[in-house]
């Protein structure tokens, strides 16, 4: 029997790295996995793995930033393998320009909308079915860029992580006797494709140093699976080695710059 035997668990940026690994993870428990993203033939790869390995799960491609795609989401999910049980909200992205002085009002939002919105979005979503049924879990990935902000991730990521963070913080004072157990993960660097955006992407060898998908997603799998008694409120997780990353940072700072500043306020 596996920990999670009869549950259903919707994760949203499960095509690669955190949500990739949580699929697999809590598919290996027993859960069926309901996997979204925007490109569906890598949800596609990933639930044939799952399958292989005697599990069960779903793919649908989704824009969850898109509020009637993200009900029409939870409904087909209800539909096809039953009211969510486990939301993992892994999906997020961060902006090209990193310096607040130079990012636009549509990359901004853009953030907000993958990294904030749609964490509001999906737990609106499922809460119903999860309040009905007496409790449900919702494991949220969020950043140590939420309590510690600066030019790696950028201005509107950091924003945005912190907002997720204190949202996770308000589902969990409000539903905790409900039964709702809202936990929220903050990964330091994480070897994830995320990084090859990155304004000076970090080597092989520097990425081997970091914490990897896998870590994270024994997290969520830890978080998700205790006795319902039990929850995580939050949970931190980072590499074990501080690396010097102000080369880094000052690459960032002028990402976006007018060209016009060559010369008088760069270096």
């Amino acid at each position: 029997m596996g920990l999670l035997d009869g549950k259903t668990a919707l994760i949203t940026g499960a095509g690669t790295g955190i949500g990739r690994e949580s699929a697999l993870l809590l598919a290996q428990e027993g859960a069926t996995v309901v996997l979204t993203g925007r490109r569906r033939h890598i949800l596609d790869e990933v639930a044939s793995v799952i399958e292989d390995a005697g599990g069960t799960a779903f793919t649908r491609s989704t824009h969850i930033e898109n509020a009637e795609e993200v009900r029409e989401l939870v409904a087909w999910t209800k539909d096809v393998a039953g009211p969510v049980d486990i939301l993992v909200n892994n999906a997020g992205s961060a902006s090209k320009v990193l310096n607040v002085r130079w990012i636009t009002e549509a990359e901004w939002n853009a953030v907000m909308g993958v990294n904030l919105t749609a964490v509001y979005l999906l737990t609106q979503a499922v809460l119903p079915d999860m309040l009905a049924r007496g409790g449900g879990t919702i494991v949220t990935v969020s950043s140590l860029a939420a309590v510690r902000p600066n030019l790696l991730g950028g201005a509107a990521y950091g924003a945005a992580k912190a907002g997720v963070r204190n949202f996770m913080t308000y589902l969990h004072n409000t539903f905790r006797n409900d039964m709702i157990r809202a936990t929220c993960v903050l990964p330091g660097e994480v070897n994830t494709p995320i990084m090859g955006n990155r304004a000076a992407p970090p080597s092989e060898e520097t990425r081997a140093a970091m914490v990897q998908p896998e870590d994270v997603a024994r997290a969520v799998l830890l978080c998700a699976s205790l006795p319902q008694r039990t929850v995580v409120e939050e949970l931190v997780i980072a590499p074990t080695v501080l690396r010097d990353t102000s080369a880094d940072i000052e690459t960032s700072r002028w990402i976006g710059a007018p060209e016009d500043l060559h010369g008088k306020e760069r270096p």
